[in-house]
């Protein structure tokens, strides 16, 4: 439970910038300055100690009146043929505020990262999937498969919070559990296990990564294959991975879509699917894909109770038109389409917008710097520091309370377009 222990000292504070949103964190709040004392990590501590810098709303680089940068963004969007509404990292309150914008002035809705959403997207609408969640993984766990992914450098804390934690459920002693790297090696020592075993390792190049999982699928649903090896992983061990990955009372097959960079990635999660499915004939094994940085799934999730659609969303033709290739950001700046851009960025400073030719509205973290000045900037607070609000986690299924730890008298994403959104009446 979030809790004042003294002046200055909050705990148990949860984190808004880590996809497992872990909520133990100690921090320190001095004139405004924020200092992690516990439970920080490499994502963390730059993200929540940030110095606020300039709050001052501003016009082609110069300040002016709050009232007048929202009056100047909201001419933008009427004399808008296609405006679009992107960066989205903010909280729940946030997109749901930028989802009715989009909705009155006809815009298309995106996320900075919508490609890595896509990738999952894209496997669940076509094939479907069986996928678990952090409480499961930290109570239920005994196999750890994962692929092609450095879990370390985006999620920090995830072997701690939910691999090599003491306690679960069922009494399971969570120091026998097995961790198998597929594809890329960890980047750190987070899933060694607690006597210093490191975790096996079947390693290939990222371009190698289909058609190694390609290769495990077919020795998981019992198809024969003449080749010898694949990527360098002989036939004998890729057969010996399926083996443990069945003898498992519960395996998790997990990875984070968003380090994936070779073409139609979607498939192969499809493919990781078909192998959870295949393992589930005989035992229990789930997916997990993980990501999250940005407001990730917090926008996916709000999107698509509010729409029925995950992102990217048009309004252009009076109601959601889901399309992740023709409403996708970088298309729409590099074809012409869209002629005005509101970018939203409450979470870190450097999430800058893209460089672009159109007028361009910024709501970002205060002391934002441009390499290229927007038409408009208005500074607002950062959900989970300067104001409450709630962010989905990476599973999906938990939308995690955020609380004010300061007062910097900074609004929130939501507070200005809502008041971008009365200003029009």
């Amino acid at each position: 439970m979030f809790y004042h222990t003294q002046t200055g000292i909050w705990e148990e504070v949860p984190n808004p910038f880590c996809g497992i949103a872990a909520d133990d964190l100690k921090v320190k709040v001095e004139d405004n300055r924020l200092t992690i004392i516990e439970n920080g990590c490499p994502v963390t501590q730059p993200a929540f100690e940030q110095a606020i810098g300039d709050s001052t709303p501003q016009i082609q680089g110069k300040a002016t009146r709050l009232e007048t940068a929202i009056a100047r963004a909201n001419k933008l969007l009427s004399h808008s043929r296609l405006p679009l509404i992107s960066g989205l990292a903010t909280d729940v309150e946030g997109v749901r505020a930028a989802l009715a914008l989009a909705d009155y002035y006809g815009a298309v809705i995106d996320h900075m990262d919508s490609k890595a959403t896509l990738r999952n997207m894209l496997a669940l609408q076509t094939g479907g999937w069986i996928t678990t969640t952090l409480g499961e993984v930290r109570n239920r766990v005994d196999l750890l498969l994962v692929v092609g992914s450095d879990i370390e450098s985006c999620l920090p804390r995830f072997f701690e919070r939910y691999i090599w934690n003491s306690e679960t459920l069922f009494g399971q002693d969570t120091a026998q559990r097995k961790i198998i790297y597929l594809g890329q090696s960890p980047s750190g020592q987070a899933a060694c296990r607690p006597d210093g075993r490191a975790p096996l390792i079947l390693s290939c190049k990222q371009e190698e990564l289909p058609e190694v999982v390609a290769v495990l699928r077919a020795q998981a649903v019992g198809h024969p294959l003449q080749a010898e090896s694949v990527a360098g992983i002989t036939m004998e061990k890729l057969a010996t991975l399926v083996n443990r990955l069945k003898q498992a009372q519960y395996g998790v097959i997990t990875w984070a879509a968003e380090q994936w960079n070779f073409p139609h990635a979607e498939l192969t999660i499809q493919m990781l699917g078909e192998i959870i499915m295949a393992l589930n004939k005989t035992t229990r094994c789930s997916g997990l894909p993980l990501g999250g940085r940005n407001g990730q799934v917090t926008a996916n999730q709000v999107c698509t109770w509010q729409t029925g659609y995950p992102i990217p969303i048009s309004f252009a033709r009076g109601y959601p038109d889901y399309d992740p290739y023709h409403y996708n950001t970088k298309r729409l700046l590099e074809s012409g389409e869209a002629d005005a851009l509101i970018w939203i960025s409450a979470l870190d400073q450097n999430d800058r917008p893209p460089i672009t030719s159109i007028p361009t509205v910024v709501l970002g973290r205060a002391g934002m710097n441009f390499t290229q000045v927007p038409e408009v900037f208005i500074p607002i607070g950062t959900p989970g520091i300067d104001h409450g609000g709630h962010a989905y986690r990476t599973d999906n299924v938990i939308a995690v309370p955020l609380h004010k730890l300061r007062e910097s008298r900074l609004p929130s994403a939501a507070e200005i377009l809502y008041a971008m959104l009365e200003y029009r009446c």
